[in-house]
């Protein structure tokens, strides 16, 4: 059978393993990035990622290295604007964004032939994951496990209310540099699933949901873990199955997911009040 036999291909198994992989950093980034709402902020330094992809294509080095320079140099500016209030945040991100995205074309524009690699940096390939991008996973998810499980309090803490963290006593600020740059690199590693147009969806789409039901934040991460690996995995048949594009599927995937977790807490809250 067609279905079995595709789990014989190695492209096809490390697609699986990317999905389990990427599904637990965005949950556990995502869930972050949610609570702390810096969603504007991750949209930003996503798309300053661009830039990094297209010195790296233009180079002739790996791209997801050139996203990741990019998207670390920009978390932490970006930060460091906030914290010194010389310039709005906003206005700040806004200007990142830009500025990489018009580095990531001029790259490009030179670039003979980049078109080719281009889509699947831009909307996402899973049946494109490699060796390297497993191991870089692997890697990311061993650091983000340990950091969550040894510093779970503070990071609960600064994620909903870093000045509430100060005023206990609690030394958060080298935690506080510290989670821009992964929350960077945890995006960065994500453009495989569903590229950098459709990323930000892969990250806030399945905390949306789970906020739908509970404020929990370790509930919402278990949960938000699950959503984005049962997107994950439809999104590799489709593509596989039907051709489909991997992160455009993901995303119709989590935003149906999202509509009928919505028409359920409607129907329950419904019947609630008319008990």
């Amino acid at each position: 059978m067609p279905s079995v036999e595709i789990l014989s291909y190695h492209f096809f198994q490390n697609a699986l393993w990317a999905s389990l992989l990427t599904a637990l950093v965005a949950g556990i980034v995502g869930s972050y990035i949610v609570a702390r709402r810096m969603v504007f902020m991750s949209g930003g330094i996503t798309h300053a990622s661009f830039g990094g992809l297209g010195l790296g294509l233009y180079a002739g080095f790996n791209p997801l290295l050139g996203a990741a320079l990019f998207a670390i140099i920009s978390a932490l500016g970006i930060d460091a604007v906030s914290r010194r209030g010389k310039m709005r945040t906003d206005s700040a991100i806004a200007g990142i964004w830009s500025v990489g995205m018009a580095v990531g074309v001029l790259f490009m524009a030179l670039t003979p032939g980049y078109t080719t690699n281009l889509s699947a940096y831009l909307f996402g390939n899973i049946l494109l994951v490699s060796k390297t991008d497993l191991y870089l996973l692997g890697a990311l998810n061993l650091l983000l496990i340990t950091l969550f499980i040894g510093a779970y309090r503070p990071i609960l803490y600064i994620a909903y209310d870093s000045d509430f963290a100060r005023t206990c006593g609690r030394n958060v600020a080298l935690l506080e540099r510290f989670m821009p740059v992964m929350v960077a690199l945890g995006m960065v590693l994500c453009i495989r699933l569903t590229g950098i147009m459709l990323l930000l969806s892969m990250l806030t789409l399945p905390q949306s949901t789970l906020n739908l039901y509970t404020d929990n934040f370790r509930n919402m991460i278990i949960g938000s873990v699950l959503i984005a690996l049962l997107a994950a995995l439809g999104g590799l048949m489709g593509s596989y199955l039907l051709g489909l594009p991997s992160g455009a599927f993901i995303v119709l995937l989590l935003v149906l997911i999202y509509t009928l977790a919505k028409l359920h807490v409607a129907w329950k809250n419904r019947s609630t009040h008319h008990a």
